[in-house]
C-alpha cells in the first residue's frame, strides 16, 4: 500500500516552486540591483569628468591655419 499524501500540502509547495522559478526568471531579466546602476553610473560619471579635464584643446576649435 502506498504513502498518503496531503493534496492541499502538495498543491502549496508545488505553488511554492513555480514562484520561485518565476522570481528566479525575473531576477535574470531585470539584472542589478538600484545601488549598482547607481555606482556604475557615478564611475563612468568621474571617468567622463576627469577625461574632459585632461584634454588640450577644445572640440569646438578649428585647425589653425585654415
Amino acid at each position: 500500500m502506498g504513502d498518503v499524501i496531503n493534496l492541499n500540502r502538495y498543491r502549496k509547495a508545488k505553488a511554492r516552486a513555480e514562484k520561485e522559478q518565476k522570481a528566479e526568471a525575473n531576477r535574470a531579466r531585470h539584472g542589478r540591483t538600484r545601488a549598482a546602476k547607481q555606482t556604475v553610473q557615478r564611475e563612468l560619471d568621474r571617468q567622463s569628468v576627469e577625461l574632459d579635464g585632461k584634454r588640450l584643446d577644445s572640440a569646438d576649435d578649428g585647425p589653425q591655419g585654415s
